[in-house]
């Protein structure tokens, strides 16, 4: 039997931040954009990206496994390659959507890796912990979610900064895995472009431009189990 005594940690205090305060995350949240258009070539200087990765490697992670990396892309080659990469598969994607849809799809612009300043990738380490990891035992792609905590974290913390960040998604993972030479343990999570950006869209782009619109929150609230919704 183990004699450990396990140490209180230092306590904060677990108040309200004030009015400001408040106001200022409930903005960044609000305001938050997925970027492809309006980057600057205003360069991010290393303070302020050194700001943001603190911000994402201060997300929360399951039996604090920390299991990021973060691969900062500022070559002109790698991002070529990347835009070829996507130019690939956006052309497979639009041939999943209905005939009717398709010209809109089109018309969208859906990535700006080559006219950000930054590329970033943030990758899963499914190995980061070693081979069990408290919280994943039952639930191992709890890796995964936590990578995404770390993602939006910085997504946050760059619009504080007034930095935009759009989100690449429409990539084959194995394309990303052979441009960046990630081993076969770890996983591209998120392929993110960053760039100061000087104006928004005022809604989500892909609302101002008629592809979807946001949900009723009530329509998404149940109470104690699926589908039951207030009387």
């Amino acid at each position: 039997m183990s004699d450990a005594v396990i140490a209180e940690p230092p306590i904060l205090p677990a108040g309200p931040f004030s009015p400001a305060e408040r106001e200022a995350v409930y903005r960044a949240i609000h305001s938050r954009r997925d970027v492809r258009s309006q980057f600057t070539q205003r360069p991010i200087d290393e303070d302020t990206l050194r700001r943001l990765l603190t911000a994402a490697h201060h997300a929360p992670s399951v039996g604090l496994s920390q299991p990021w990396n973060f691969v900062i892309i500022r070559s002109g080659q790698v991002k070529a390659k990347a835009q070829a990469a996507f130019v690939r598969a956006n052309a497979e994607a639009s041939a999943m959507f209905p005939d009717a849809q398709r010209p809109l799809y089109s018309a969208l612009k859906l990535e700006g890796i080559l006219q950000a300043p930054i590329n970033l990738c943030i990758t899963c380490d499914h190995t980061r912990g070693g081979p069990v990891v408290l919280g994943r035992t039952h639930q191992p792609e709890m890796d995964l979610f936590s990578t995404v905590c770390a993602v939006q974290n910085l997504w946050l913390a760059a619009r504080a900064e007034g930095i935009g960040v759009g989100w690449v998604s429409i990539f084959h993972r194995e394309d990303l895995r052979g441009i960046l030479g990630l081993p076969a343990h770890v996983s591209p999570v998120a392929w993110l472009c960053l760039g100061h950006v000087d104006e928004l869209y005022a809604e989500p782009e892909l609302q101002s431009k008629g592809w979807a619109k946001r949900l009723p929150l009530d329509d998404l609230i149940y109470y104690e189990s699926w589908g039951q919704q207030a009387g």
